[in-house]
């Protein structure tokens, strides 16, 4: 059975359940509903990455679009930012990815994106979940299409983002290596990369529909830091399986966070003046060493709630070009209207070129404070506010930090667990006080 994984999908069925290709074929209705709704074109571009259950929900996805006198527009395997682009250059109303990111082969779920290519609200994605729940019927007089495969899907978006490096200059004095996580950027990083660089190395490029994300990719560097020093490469670029996040290694082998990268990006954009706004937006989640960073770059920072959509309406709202999160979801809002790690990586390199400093170097550009995250498994959730034992000791450990440091309590979307994190400028400090809180929610809430 299928698991779906969608924190950044369908909000009522998101979550650990169990899906099937019925409700690919509910998703499938519902968008072609959702389109005609808004008067947009019923017209949904599809696509997936590598793990095995993704074909068959492609498939039942593209039958319920079909059946409801819609057009499907097949990508196959391609990169979740590559259908996001692909939704605007076809014109399309929607698109939909069948990918669980950087989690294991056997979980799966949606992300969608308006035919304009954003990430959809809460309540445009709470409106196609009623509609999936009502179960949209084919319309009177309509007859079912037959789905249409893009040809060139892949083609298109490498050429997207081979324009979008135009502004690096030259990166062929630049050696990579390349983490592909067994996932959908197998299909597109490797001949886009041996384009723009010198020499690339390529590790978990062979998919077969469960490696993805199996002990590589950007949660698991171990393997690309020793090829990187093995190589002597100036850096390697781990993506997620649906790549559009990137975590990236430096040339001494040492694993660099989002933050960091954001950090770098933030300082080249600002010397180059495409800064806009001189403006910085992250999630609550960022390392606190990167608000200090901006600081000391002079650079204005908005926390976001966490997810990267929550990142890009604050983006729009504010003006802002850059966006992210520490997990690597990294957002060049002048490029593109989604986090993309293939695009991430291509600024980074870019860095490299502007500073002409080793990618080590580069990171000092911010300090990581350290940091203490717990999950602690809870039977209930009330409001966090009304624990009061748990205030009283969250408001003592941020009274003891002061400004450097913080103090974040959150339950999981989820999951039956509170999230703790503290963060400070003393390791032994940071985790006696993440103890403390950590008692405190075990006692009154486990």
């Amino acid at each position: 059975m299928t698991k779906l994984f969608g924190t950044d999908g369908i909000r009522g069925i998101a979550g650990r359940e169990p899906i099937t290709t019925e409700t690919g074929n509910a998703l499938g209705r519902a968008l072609v509903a959702w389109c005609r709704n808004r008067r947009h074109a019923p017209r949904v571009v599809i696509g997936r990455d590598t793990r095995i259950s993704g074909a068959s929900l492609e498939d039942a996805v593209a039958e319920g679009i079909c059946a409801s006198g819609g057009a499907a527009a097949m990508a196959g395997v391609i990169p979740t930012p590559g259908v996001a682009y692909l939704a605007r250059e076809q014109k399309a109303g929607a698109g939909v990815v069948i990918s669980a990111s950087h989690n294991p082969h056997d979980y799966n779920g949606f992300k969608v994106f308006s035919g304009s290519g954003f990430k959809l609200t809460d309540a445009e994605e709470g409106e196609i979940e009623g509609l999936m729940h009502a179960g949209p019927a084919v319309r009177p007089g309509q007859g079912a299409s037959q789905p249409e495969k893009l040809q060139h899907a892949r083609d298109s978006y490498l050429q997207f983002l081979g324009k979008a490096a135009e502004d690096a200059g030259s990166l062929k004095d630049l050696t990579v290596v390349l983490d592909c996580a067994n996932g959908a950027a197998s299909v597109v990083a490797p001949q886009l990369f041996e384009n723009l660089c010198g020499a690339v190395d390529v590790m978990f490029a062979g998919p077969d529909g469960t490696n993805i994300n199996d002990g590589c990719g950007s949660e698991h560097t171990g393997p690309l830091s020793e090829r990187v020093l093995s190589t002597g490469a100036h850096a390697g670029l781990a993506f997620d399986g649906d790549a559009d996040r990137l975590i990236a290694v430096d040339e001494s082998g040492r694993t660099l966070t989002g933050d960091q990268l954001m950090a770098i990006c933030a300082r080249m954009l600002k010397d180059r003046g495409e800064l806009k706004n001189s403006l910085v937006v992250t999630t609550v989640m960022s390392n606190v060493g990167l608000r200090f960073a901006l600081q000391e770059m002079d650079i204005s920072h908005v926390a976001a709630p966490v997810g990267d959509r929550h990142v890009m309406e604050e983006m729009r709202v504010g003006g802002a070009v850059l966006g992210g999160e520490a997990s690597g979801h990294t957002i060049f809002s002048m490029h593109h209207t989604t986090g993309d790690g293939l695009l991430t990586a291509i600024q980074l390199l870019a860095a490299l070129k502007w500073f002409d400093r080793p990618l080590s170097q580069l990171a000092g550009f911010m300090t990581l404070f350290p940091q203490a995250l717990v999950n602690v498994p809870v039977t209930r959730k009330p409001p966090l506010p009304q624990v009061s034992e748990l205030a009283a000791v969250v408001e003592a450990v941020e009274a003891e930090l002061g400004d450097r440091g913080r103090v974040l309590v959150r339950y999981s979307g989820t999951e039956p667990l509170c999230r703790v994190m503290v963060e400070g400028e003393d390791e032994s400090r940071v985790r006696e006080m993440a103890a403390r809180i950590v008692r405190t929610v075990k006692e009154h809430l486990g």
